[in-house]
């Protein structure tokens, strides 16, 4: 009985936990101004619903922001922070599917992988998340883009003011009634033929997609943080 309570009340707290971040991250975004670059030549993709968005772990919060709703299926880490992050990505009108390299992350991208297929959904995986190294592609979202078919749409986003943690991504939070401009790279292809020894060449080709917009889009506010 102790047991029963104990893990509703933990249940309620991770809700409260949802709600409340999901509302943070509503409120501060509402107020920035936002614009964007690259969006038409990957609008007809974003429309389709049959893609793969992949941004770096420090850039999430926007990506999250501007994509509420769209009920993408996101891999998500087991670990206590991933909780947190799953449990506001829900609130926000996602699926999460919970697994990273060190726990349970063959089953998680199988699952993403057939569901994806089976419903033609969206997905999402954060390439250097859940613990790095930062801004290096994880060879799970190169399977998933070949088994699915679904072309990896890389996305970024800087601000003119923002605050840059010392995590070991450097994650970046813009502030309130800042300008923000989100960046979206070149959509790159995984033909479903690409064997094992052919994925540090898509590997790398993410990366520097990435890093590129995600250098264009700081530089457009002065800021240097990739280096």
């Amino acid at each position: 009985m102790k047991n029963i309570i104990k893990n509703y009340i933990s249940e309620i707290k991770w809700r409260l936990t949802g709600i409340l971040g999901r509302l943070i991250i509503d409120l501060l975004c509402a107020t920035t101004t936002i614009e964007s670059e690259g969006l038409k030549k990957i609008a007809p993709i974003l429309g389709s619903g049959k893609f793969i968005g992949a941004c770096w772990h420090s850039r999430i919060i926007l990506f999250s922001y501007i994509f509420k709703g769209w009920n993408l299926v996101i891999l998500v880490s087991k670990s206590k922070d991933g909780e947190i992050i799953a449990r506001i990505l829900q609130n926000q009108g996602h699926e999460t599917i919970r697994g990273s390299s060190s726990r349970g992350g063959l089953r998680a991208l199988a699952k993403q992988i057939k569901i994806l297929k089976k419903q033609q959904r969206p997905g999402v995986i954060i390439p250097d998340g859940p613990r790095g190294p930062r801004h290096k592609v994880q060879p799970g979202i190169i399977t998933l883009a070949k088994k699915t078919g679904y072309p990896i749409v890389p996305f970024s986003y800087s601000a003119k003011k923002i605050k840059i943690f010392s995590s070991w991504d450097r994650f970046i939070l813009p502030y309130p009634f800042t300008k923000c401009r989100i960046a979206y790279g070149d959509p790159i292809y995984v033909p479903e033929d690409t064997d094992k020894n052919s994925y540090d060449l898509f590997k790398t080709k993410l990366e520097k997609e990435l890093c590129r917009i995600t250098d264009d889009a700081d530089r457009s506010f002065n800021h240097i943080i990739m280096s």
